[in-house]
């Protein structure tokens, strides 16, 4: 009789270990993404004057990627490929949504450079499939936290797979007017106070910080269904501009400033030759971080991420959850107040130097506690199959994508085989950046610029700040990536800039 009970015991054992596997929950996804952060603007990424313990505890017990790229070096075109995978020219995002096109160029600065900038899609096309609807598909609660700026009414985050929607409309920013350079602020709304003149964000009461705000209805959003796992897009718009903080933070970076004697120094520069072309008065580049203001932001930024951390935590969530934080570009060090540096970096938010694409990126995937860093370089495009991997999910019979999985790379080390990464911004950036195209071919990139159409090569593993243009003595290196990105661009089906013909 006892061998008869040996097939009955082994089945009711596998029967338990199913149950068991079937009570393991699927993991959370948490993306947090900054706007207008800088690659340097955190202290675990060597900022000395910005404070960040929050985010670089976040980093001491995840992947710290040390040479990831935004898709574009402003906004919405980035954006665009968090939620597709793909790269912004596939997309036709490739602006940020409210810049000039071609035809309204005529009479504003635009108008008085030699090409016409390409045409760009202002929505993101409802035919595209989302991270969003990939985990609503895949039975997730899906929601957006913060800034949208991919498109106007019948575009936004509810019409593109998210089931709520708080804050994200089609203004890129905080309403607020115009920055007056004589005065070196903004003049206008309220900004970053409530009211916020946002239709999609009931206003708070008088005084309360838009960042603050956003966190609290995020963690309403974590609390209201616990039956589901959750896919949350926390957006914020710190640190884009009006450069506006709460007073206690200011105040505290200004007294640091002073123990530092940062507060008489001068921050800004006048040697790069594009300024006397470009205005006087608008453009001027910071080469050092001392804003106390933007200090202020930065740091309500990371106390806001601690929240979320924390109650995560308090909740018994976070171990089960996939949490990523990055940026949309690099630091705004050249214009519009020019609030902080991203040296050693060259210039920042609309160039394709390394300061305007460039970004810290820190992942963790649930269950991780290990502190690790790579140099492989690795793009925004790679957040949608990475975090679907990590999620366990099934990505088949998705879209293609151009970014790829890297969960391999988080977990076991092994370099994805990825040959290049491109970028392609035929606009006029309103920090001063041009027409231009690029490739990243291994420890060298390639610059191409439009108006004049020469090319820069960089060593970026030998002269990461883009220092010594080594074009004209590495002419076959030149050629060979210069080769490939034709090759791209006609393969993506890219627009260009035009000459303007008088």
């Amino acid at each position: 009789m006892k061998y008869c009970n040996v097939p009955l015991i082994l089945v009711c054992a596998l029967m338990l270990l199913s149950c068991t596997r079937k009570q393991v929950p699927p993991p959370n996804v948490l993306i947090i993404l900054a706007d207008d952060l800088g690659w340097n603007d955190l202290a675990c990424y060597g900022s000395s004057f910005y404070e960040t313990p929050n985010l670089n505890a976040l980093a001491g017990m995840a992947v710290k990627f040390n040479q990831a790229y935004a898709a574009c070096p402003v906004c919405s075109p980035t954006r665009a490929s968090i939620m597709t995978g793909k790269y912004p020219v596939r997309t036709g995002v490739t602006d940020y949504i409210g810049a000039s096109q071609p035809d309204q160029v005529k009479n504003n600065w635009i108008g008085t450079r030699p090409l016409l900038p390409a045409p760009y899609s202002e929505n993101l096309a409802l035919e595209e499939y989302t991270i969003a609807e990939a985990f609503r598909d895949r039975g997730y609660r899906t929601g957006h936290f913060g800034k949208w700026h991919l498109g106007d009414i019948g575009y936004y985050p509810e019409d593109q797979g998210f089931d709520v929607n708080v804050g994200g409309w089609k203004r890129g920013s905080p309403y607020y007017n115009t920055y007056y350079p004589e005065l070196d602020r903004f003049i206008g709304p309220n900004g970053y106070f409530s009211p916020y003149k946002n239709p999609k964000l009931t206003d708070g009461p008088e005084g309360e910080y838009l960042t603050d705000r956003i966190t609290t209805e995020a963690l309403r959003f974590i609390d209201e269904d616990s039956e589901k796992p959750f896919f949350l897009y926390l957006a914020y718009f710190t640190v884009h501009a009006p450069t506006v903080a709460k007073d206690e933070n200011t105040a505290k970076f200004v007294r640091k400033a002073d123990s530092l004697g940062l507060s008489s120094e001068y921050p800004f520069t006048r040697e790069p030759h594009w300024l006397d072309t470009l205005g006087v008065n608008y453009w001027r580049p910071r080469v050092i971080q001392s804003n106390p203001v933007y200090a202020g932001m930065v740091y309500c930024l990371d106390e806001n991420v601690g929240r979320i951390l924390k109650h995560l935590k308090k909740t018994g969530q976070f171990d089960n959850t996939v949490i990523v934080f990055t940026s949309d570009n690099g630091g705004l060090s050249t214009t519009e107040g020019s609030p902080t540096s991203n040296l050693p970096l060259r210039r920042g938010k609309g160039w394709l130097y390394e300061g305007g694409i460039r970004e810290p990126m820190i992942i963790k995937p649930a269950g991780w506690k290990e502190r690790k860093e790579t140099d492989f370089p690795v793009m925004s495009t790679d957040l949608m199959p990475t975090v679907l991997d990590l999620a366990g999910l099934d990505a088949n019979g998705l879209p293609e994508m151009d970014g790829i999985s890297l969960k391999k790379l988080i977990e076991e080390g092994h370099q994805p085989a990825r040959e290049e990464l491109y970028w392609h911004y035929p606009h006029y950036g309103n920090q001063g950046g041009t027409p231009s195209s690029a490739i990243r071919s291994g420890r060298y990139k390639l610059i191409r610029f439009y108006e004049d159409d020469h090319q820069e090569l960089y060593d970026l593993l030998n002269d990461p700040g883009e220092h010594q243009d080594l074009s004209d003595s590495l002419l076959e290196q030149v050629g060979r990536m210069g080769s490939r990105l034709d090759t791209w661009l006609q393969e993506t089906g890219a627009l260009l800039p035009e000459k303007k013909f008088n």
